[in-house]
């Protein structure tokens, strides 16, 4: 691969690197105790994977203006990390995933609609450093998935181009995102059904990347 354009593999943080589900839905509900909201753990799963703009906006339905919103957004990711530092840990297959795609010469990069300090947190708190050619969050984009905005992002960052690039996801608005993005999308059974990731354009749908071919991956990535 050495003398081929590079191939990028761009992960999804919640649901795909690691199971942040519940302390995202404690994180809200703890955000709506505080604040008089009427969020719902049902809410938090419906809206997984979109930023957090979108989801208040989805929530209230008005835009918030800029100071109540990076409040309120404060308030949450803070007790997000309070949750997750030191209970968190890699979905089966994740480590074995990154390191077997490392070991083909692929680039690595994180595409979350989350914040950086909570991208960081998995890093360090897993034993990461180092493994990430780019990261790309939510302070680093205007529109959340399914805009294609944070992939395309990454893949800049990282300096390869949108057709040798790879998302992994688990949400639908992901892999519509990696699709709009041009690039392939792998959609993993975490908290959407495989039916509904084919029919929001999966190229590939995974139960868990446990024991996951990444050789083969690999060949088609670099075929495409």
């Amino acid at each position: 691969m050495a003398d081929e354009a590079p191939l990028l593999a761009i992960f999804d943080h919640d649901g795909v690197m690691v199971d942040s589900l519940e302390h995202h839905q404690r994180a809200w509900l703890e955000l709506g105790r505080r604040e008089q909201l009427p969020i719902t753990a049902e809410f938090v799963k419906e809206t997984f994977g979109m930023t957090n703009p979108s989801m208040f906006e989805r929530l209230l339905g008005r835009t918030l203006d800029t100071p109540t919103l990076d409040r309120y957004t404060d308030i949450k990711e803070s007790c997000y990390r309070e949750l997750a530092e030191g209970n968190i840990d890699l979905l089966p297959g994740i480590r074995a995933l990154i390191l077997g795609l490392r070991s083909h010469g692929v680039k690595l990069a994180i595409g979350s609609s989350g914040v950086k300090r909570n991208l960081e947190l998995t890093i360090a708190s897993c034993g990461l450093d180092g493994h990430f050619t780019a990261l790309a969050a939510l302070e680093d984009i205007k529109r959340g998935k399914p805009d294609p905005e944070v992939f395309l992002v990454a893949a800049s960052r990282a300096g390869v181009s949108p057709s040798r690039a790879v998302v992994f996801e688990d949400a639908t608005f992901g892999i519509i995102a990696a699709k709009a993005a041009g690039m392939r999308a792998v959609g993993v059974t975490t908290t959407n059904s495989a039916q509904a990731l084919w029919d929001a354009g999966a190229d590939e749908v995974v139960e868990t990347f446990a024991g996951y071919d990444v050789a083969a991956l690999v060949n088609r990535l670099a075929q495409s």
